[in-house]
């Protein structure tokens, strides 16, 4: 009985290690909670690790999901569609969300003299571009259009947190800016369920949350505009950044060997033609790289350095049509070439 006793308390004891080792490893695992989903007109994904990463990835969702039917200009009840409904008549009652991002639109609306400019949406209906019935509109549809783009017709009311635009036909879209916004929304969310590392992509605006899992900074590509999606130009180490990128080979179509892109300069009405072909803001609020990354790409290398030069905790990477890539003070020595064929051009 003893021998039989002793083999049992052996045994015990030894379920009673592998269970602890089981448990021990399990916990010790560091792993991250990753989820796609659309929304915002895009694919999008969050990756969070710690205790409450589902938690806070399912509160992220809702509130991505939240600002998408108070900003698309898609949904006919959305705060921005009954703006425009009311253009020339009446002011319309927004939400603070909404308030704040047409605020923020208007101030790089102004910083970038128009380049970037929400009141564009006339101009990118006509063009279709990404859209079935794609084409390339008259000069006469286009000139008639332009007579409407101004955002400066934008008034806002904070004592009733109204917005108006004073003539009929106006219509804008906060497309531009809305997913940087989100994407601080987001971090704002993880921040509150205790998370310390996670990267949000929302349709690849890219903001991080610290460090990874082993305390390293994030790696982040950018995409060569020359090749096919996933393929980049360069990588930087960022934490706690949003890295925002706008180039011409996100939508267009071709004609007669002609690329027409999306990235409609407000001034003609037609694709942009500046020396840029890719603009990236690093930035810590991705709010603040959505709203400039449009218009810099649009001002040319020369006004966009200087433009972001005089913004404190903002820098840009700018790829160019002859393959050079510039960069600001700040970003200088920070990353890493990994296409041959560019060539990196200190400060003009």
């Amino acid at each position: 009985m003893l021998i039989i006793d002793n083999i049992l308390i052996i045994i015990i004891s030894l379920i009673f290690i592998i269970l602890i080792i089981i448990f021990t490893t399990r916990n010790n695992k560091k792993s991250y909670i990753v989820r796609e989903f659309y929304s915002l007109g895009t694919s999008n994904q969050l990756k969070a690790y710690g205790k409450k990463a589902s938690k806070a990835i399912e509160e992220s969702i809702i509130k991505v999901c939240e600002i998408d039917n108070k900003m698309s200009v898609f949904k006919n009840d959305s705060e921005i569609s009954k703006i425009n409904k009311n253009a020339g008549n009446k002011p319309q009652i927004v939400s603070n969300d909404t308030y704040y991002v047409i605020q923020k639109a208007i101030k790089y609306c102004t910083l970038s003299e128009g380049a970037f400019d929400i009141t564009i949406r006339p101009i990118v209906s006509l063009w279709g571009i990404g859209k079935e019935g794609q084409q390339v509109p008259s000069s006469n549809e286009i000139k008639e259009k332009l007579k409407i783009v101004n955002y400066k017709d934008i008034v806002l009311d904070k004592d009733d947190r109204s917005i108006f635009l004073k003539n009929k036909k106006q219509e804008i879209d906060v497309g531009g800016i809305a997913k940087g916004f989100a994407a601080d929304e987001v971090k704002n969310v993880m921040i509150k369920n205790g998370i310390k590392s996670a990267l949000i992509n929302l349709g690849g605006n890219i903001l991080t949350l610290g460090t990874k899992i082993d305390g390293t900074p994030w790696s982040v590509g950018i995409q060569d505009p020359f090749k096919t999606r996933g393929e980049f130009a360069l990588t930087i180490s960022v934490i706690n950044k949003s890295v925002v990128t706008s180039g011409n080979y996100e939508r267009y179509f071709e004609v007669e060997g002609k690329r027409f892109h999306h990235i409609i300069n407000p001034s003609t009405g037609y694709p942009s033609e500046s020396d840029i072909v890719g603009a990236t803001i690093i930035s810590d609020n991705s709010i603040d790289g959505d709203g400039l990354s449009t218009g810099v790409y649009i001002m040319g290398v020369e006004k966009s350095i200087k433009l972001i030069e005089e913004i404190e905790g903002v820098d840009a990477i700018l790829i160019t049509k002859s393959k050079e890539i510039y960069v600001t003070s700040g970003m200088e020595g920070k990353f890493t070439i990994t296409g041959q064929e560019f060539v990196y051009k200190n400060r003009i």
